[in-house]
Formats: C-alpha cells, sequence, structure tokens
C-alpha cells in the first residue's frame, strides 16, 4: 500500500500552493500540528484571530499567515489570503494513511457480470453485486456492500463498511466514511386499519461528483423519484437525509444534522450541528442555519441566518431563567382570567 511523501521544504510547498515564503527555503517539514504544540519539523497556521496570541511563542518549523500577521511571526512564515484553505491543501502533502493497491482481493466476492473499471481496488470483505458498475481508480473498502446495479464513478473511495443499496449512483471522486449507508428505504408509511403499512420505496440515490459522506450518516432512497445531492455536498457524521430530498451543490451539513423527507435545500447553505428542516419546506440559497435549530418553514430569502438553539448558560443563572418564565406564565394566566365580583347574579 504506497504512501505519500513524508517530508517537504518549504520551498516546494510555497511553490506547489501558490504560497508567499518568508525564510528559510531548505527547512524541511513532515507533518502538521497547532501553533501551541507544533516543533520545528511541522506546519501550522493562524485563521482564528482568538489565537493570535500564541503565535509569538510557536516553535514551529512554519505557520501560514494572512500578510498582515507575518511581520509578528517568529519563524518562517509562508503567506496566504486565506490560511484555513491554505493549510487544508498543504495538509494533505502529509497524509501518510495507506491507500490500498489495484486489484481484487482473495476475500472479495465480485461478481461476474459486474463491470470493474481500471486501477480499481476492491479490499476483503467486500461484496459487489450483479451489473454494478465501478469506474476507474475507485477503491472499495474492506467490508462494503455495492449492491445489483450500483453505479460508482472515477476515483472514488468507500472507506470500509459501506453500504449502497440497489438505485444509488455516484459521481467522480466521491468520499464515503465507513458504516455509512446509501439507498436505504426512506421512512415511509401509511395508517391502515390494523396498523401501519409500508409505502414502497421505489426511487433511488444520486450524488453528484466530489461528494463526501461522514461515519454513520444515512442517505435514504426516493419514494417516488430519487434522492439527490448536487456535487461538491459535504456531509458530517451521523446526518440524516429523508426520501426524496434535493441538496445543492456545494452545501455543508454539520454532526447529526436531519432533513425530513422531500425537502429541498438551496446552494452553498450550511447547516450547523444537531440543526434540522422539516418535511415538504424550500429553503434558499446561501442560507445558515445555526446549531440546534430547527427550520420548520419555506425560508425564501437567500443568504440568511436562522437561529433558534439555546446556548449553554451557568447552572444557577439558567434555574433563575427558568423561575422568571415560570413566574411569567402564571402572571399572564392571571390577568387573562376575568374578574369576578361578590354581587354578581350570574355566579
Amino acid at each position: 500500500m504506497p504512501s505519500l511523501q513524508a517530508s517537504h521544504t518549504l520551498a516546494e510547498l510555497a511553490d506547489r500552493f501558490g504560497l508567499e515564503l518568508i525564510g528559510e527555503g531548505a527547512h524541511a517539514v513532515s507533518t502538521v500540528g497547532t501553533l501551541r504544540e507544533a516543533g520545528p519539523e511541522a506546519v501550522t497556521f493562524l485563521a482564528n484571530r482568538g489565537y493570535r496570541d500564541q503565535l509569538g511563542q510557536t516553535q514551529a518549523g512554519a505557520v501560514i499567515v494572512r500578510a498582515d500577521d507575518a511581520p509578528d511571526c517568529p519563524v518562517n512564515a509562508l503567506v496566504a489570503r486565506d490560511p484555513y484553505l491554505a493549510f487544508a491543501r498543504v495538509a494533505g502533502a502529509f497524509d501518510r494513511r495507506p491507500v490500498p493497491s489495484p486489484g481484487i482481493d482473495p476475500l472479495a466476492s465480485v461478481h461476474p457480470q459486474s463491470t470493474i473499471g481500471d486501477g480499481v481496488a476492491i479490499c476483503a470483505g467486500a461484496v459487489v453485486g450483479n451489473e454494478a458498475q465501478i469506474g476507474r481508480g475507485t477503491v472499495i473498502g474492506p467490508g462494503c456492500v455495492v449492491a445489483p446495479g450500483v453505479v460508482i464513478g472515477d476515483a472514488c473511495r468507500l472507506v470500509a463498511n459501506v453500504t449502497l443499496c440497489d438505485g444509488v449512483r455516484l459521481g467522480t471522486r466521491v468520499l464515503v466514511h465507513p458504516g455509512a449507508v446509501i439507498g436505504a428505504d426512506g421512512f415511509g408509511i401509511a395508517r391502515g386499519p390494523d396498523g401501519w403499512e409500508k409505502v414502497p420505496q421505489l426511487g433511488g440515490v444520486v450524488l453528484g461528483d466530489d461528494c463526501e459522506v461522514g461515519a454513520n450518516s444515512c442517505i435514504d432512497r426516493g419514494a417516488i423519484g430519487d434522492t439527490v445531492l448536487e456535487e461538491d455536498v459535504r456531509l458530517d457524521n451521523h446526518v440524516q437525509i429523508g426520501h426524496n430530498c434535493h441538496v445543492g451543490a456545494h452545501t455543508a451539513m454539520a454532526a447529526f444534522t436531519g432533513i425530513s423527507g422531500s425537502t429541498r435545500i438551496g446552494r452553498n447553505c450550511l447547516f450547523a450541528g444537531r440543526s434540522g428542516a422539516h418535511g415538504h419546506i424550500t429553503i434558499a440559497d446561501g442560507v445558515t442555519v445555526s446549531a440546534m435549530t430547527m427550520v420548520s418553514k419555506d425560508i425564501d430569502e437567500p443568504g440568511t441566518v436562522w437561529s433558534g438553539g439555546i446556548p449553554a448558560r451557568p447552572l444557577r443563572e439558567w434555574q433563575r431563567s427558568l423561575v422568571q418564565l415560570q413566574r411569567l406564565g402564571k402572571t399572564r394566566g392571571k390577568r387573562r382570567k376575568p374578574n369576578s365580583s361578590k354581587g354578581n347574579n350570574n355566579e
């Protein structure tokens, strides 16, 4: 299993990623680290101003900084307009995680009527069904299940124990992390005279190019038609996408986001952790939904920020607020109660 080069000079990194180097170009680095903990062999970055006080004490081999922070950097500096984006790219040069070599492991089960592209790696315990199509350079990790008829594009990676049910189609360069399930039945049930009856889920799931699906996330198949994620949609771990949802390109969702069925989400939206949306609503492009916020109606105005979460507070402060809320409720109840009179003959 080949791995990436472990060491790079700062001159090489600056040239490769289009950064301005201030310092010693021959200095070699082999890993990444934080401002506080990085040593001379590591690259770090400063993007959040809240960490600026750590810049003067860093022992890193190089810091990726904005131009206005470079004069205060005591070590080698790599200057970038967006230090966090530059760090994301530089960090990829130090990714030493093993990449499976092309070939079909003897312990994998691959149906003879499937179509396997050049350079595909299929690892031990993987199962590839009849008439499945796997594109060039794709990796099917250990324990993955690719159901009959599934289509996977070029250069995708199913890391491990991923399940792609029938009717799933992945674009190119799609990354799916361990435990994710794509194409399971959506939650479709109808009340019958003797209990619940299942609504058949007859659609599929379509993921565009460059999507990423986090560990243990689930994307349900459509009931009628397909569930669709456009290109470059990024899902964190434990995200649930209900049946027949449509998620626009470049939208990202943090962990434990839940989207109910038949919701349409625009492009370039952001959903923070434990947020969600009711079913059958539409959300415009560029909308941000803050943590623990549930969207219950259409959002028509693009680029807006929505919040409904309750931030943490010191326990005693929260208890005092709760008492005040209870008192407010009692006060309102008293105000609404009609006045009575002892001499009222209607009593």
